[in-house]
């Protein structure tokens, strides 16, 4: 029985008007749709959600500091500026590259001229063992709030506990921007809001670790920011365990490389990314990191019409797995897809490194801007709330983080127990047992 085939409205091969399909709706598959918004050309995009999420603000989720709208952004609503643009919920499943079609997980097949395989990665494990089932990932909305539930059960757990020593003790891997900023809002949270409302846990018994197997965190930053970061989060009561790896993942500790072994109530896991297994089966040519292989135009190696952008794509420029990569990435991209539309060439990408910014709490920051201008503490952080909030998709959405940032970093709110907090269970009594009669 054959196989079940149905196209787009307008199929690519009676349509004059080329037919564009971007999969992925992150800063790079946008950054395509936008960018492609008066072309003439029609325009779907396949993601797996209906919302796109601004992951550089998904740890303010994970530590109740956001609430998960105001990171994320309703995909259908590209369409009342866009009228180009049809949005499919749906999840790709395999490419035919011969007959220039995209299969998706409903059998649907979709005709393409040009492809444009934006779909981002996901965490990293490295194989260690208990990682994937112990450690939580923070790549999506989800994952971020499954994260904050797990935070306040704990804490609800250890309120309850007749000891005052049985407290939360929460292990961050990996020292990078992510993990840098989830340690530093955690203590954030500890020291401002959860001792006054946890009288009952004692404040040693909330430990914030991080584990780095390099000597440094922030090693992509300057060396005098990595200084600076690390001076901030001691000063804020996090712990830093430099120099070791992880060894193994356990439901309540984390065993390193060198023996030690750290006790654990919540683990998470930014230690790295990955793309989705499902690429394996694109018949896409893949590189450093499973990542996909692109030239200078961000056309896929040996697949002319075929665009990667983002993280999931490696670039002779080797860019790092950044927004702003990603967004000039997808930019390039669609004007590409517009030359070859208009029978021109295309052209490389040119970079324009807007610098790299993290966050460690109230008043701290580092970042390294245009020019490699090295800025730290409150100038610091006043560039990252800025770029930050003008880097999210629509009015109400900056005008809720906004709001949510100042109430918890402003004065005087940023000593006040006011965290989103997660989905703890109810108490409720036990069911009646019905009487007989």
């Amino acid at each position: 029985m054959p196989e079940p085939v149905t196209a787009a409205p307008g199929p690519a091969a009676t349509s004059p008007v080329p037919h564009v399909v971007v999969v992925g709706a992150g800063f790079a598959g946008l950054a395509v749709v936008k960018g492609l918004a008066k072309a003439r050309v029609r325009v779907t995009l396949v993601d797996r959600r209906v919302y796109n999420t601004f992951q550089p603000l998904l740890y303010q989720v994970a530590t109740g500091g956001l609430n998960p709208g105001d990171v994320t952004y309703f995909l259908r609503g590209l369409r009342l500026k866009q009228k180009n643009v049809r949005v499919v919920h749906e999840h790709l499943v395999g490419i035919d590259h011969e007959n220039r079609r995209i299969r998706l997980l409903n059998d649907e097949w979709v005709d393409y001229d040009y492809l444009v395989v934006a779909n981002g990665v996901t965490a990293n494990f490295f194989g260690t063992p208990g990682a994937k089932e112990n450690s939580f990932p923070m790549y999506s909305r989800s994952q971020a709030m499954k994260i904050r539930d797990t935070l306040f059960i704990r804490l609800e757990k250890a309120a309850a506990s007749p000891r005052t020593d049985d407290g939360l003790r929460v292990v961050v891997v990996g020292g990078g921007a992510t993990g840098v900023e989830v340690a530093g809002a955690l203590a954030e949270l500890r020291t401002a809001g959860l001792r006054p409302a946890y009288p009952e846990i004692h404040g040693d018994a909330f430990e914030v670790k991080i584990v780095q197997r390099g000597n440094e965190v922030l090693k992509s930053f300057d060396p005098r920011l990595r200084t600076y970061a690390a001076d901030e989060l001691r000063r804020r009561g996090v712990d830093l365990h430099l120099g070791a790896g992880v060894a193994e993942v356990l439901p309540d500790a984390v065993v390193l490389t060198d023996g030690t072994r750290i006790r654990s109530d919540l683990t998470v896991w930014s230690a790295g990314v990955h793309p989705h297994e499902e690429v394996d089966d694109w018949g896409l040519p893949r590189g450093e990191g499973g990542r996909v292989v692109v030239g200078d135009d961000l056309q896929v190696e040996g697949l002319p019409g075929v665009f990667a952008a983002g993280d999931i794509a490696i670039s002779p420029a080797g860019l790092p797995q950044l927004a702003q990569p990603a967004i000039q990435s997808g930019e390039q991209v669609a004007r590409n897809v517009v030359a070859l539309v208009e029978g021109r060439p295309t052209q490389p990408l040119r970079y324009f490194d807007k610098g790299t910014m993290a966050v460690i709490g109230r008043r701290a920051a580092v970042a390294e801007v245009v020019g490699k201008i090295r800025l730290t503490r409150g100038v610091a952080w006043l560039a990252w709330l800025f770029v930050h909030i003008m880097g999210l998709i629509g009015p109400r959405n900056r005008m809720t983080t906004l709001a949510g940032l100042v109430t918890r970093y402003g004065f005087p709110f940023h000593r006040r127990p006011i965290p989103i907090v997660g989905d703890v269970p109810t108490v409720r009594p036990p069911k009646r047992t019905p009487r007989s009669r």
